[in-house]
């Protein structure tokens, strides 16, 4: 009996937790602050760059697919390509 229980406890807290899942998102570049290493799209979604991701190549007006993670509000890019 000790065993089910704690294995519902143990389901109970990991089934509480926040996960991270990763997403992709394409759009036109609006905007570039290199400071808060962050890129606006045209949609007004503006996502966190990861500091190994370059944003030098990067231009406004470029269409670009994005794959980031979201945890909460905050949206965290993990990588950025050329739009095909």
């Amino acid at each position: 009996m000790r065993t089910i229980l704690a294995t519902f406890a143990a389901m109970a807290i990991l089934g509480g937790a926040t996960v991270a899942f990763a997403a992709e998102a394409s759009g036109t570049i609006k905007a570039l602050d290199m400071s808060k290493h962050s890129v606006t799209l045209n949609n007004g979604s503006t996502y966190d760059v990861a500091k190994d991701v370059k944003l030098d190549g990067l231009k406004i007006g470029e269409k670009v697919m994005l794959t980031y993670s979201q945890s909460g509000k905050t949206m965290d890019v993990t990588s950025i390509k050329p739009a095909a």
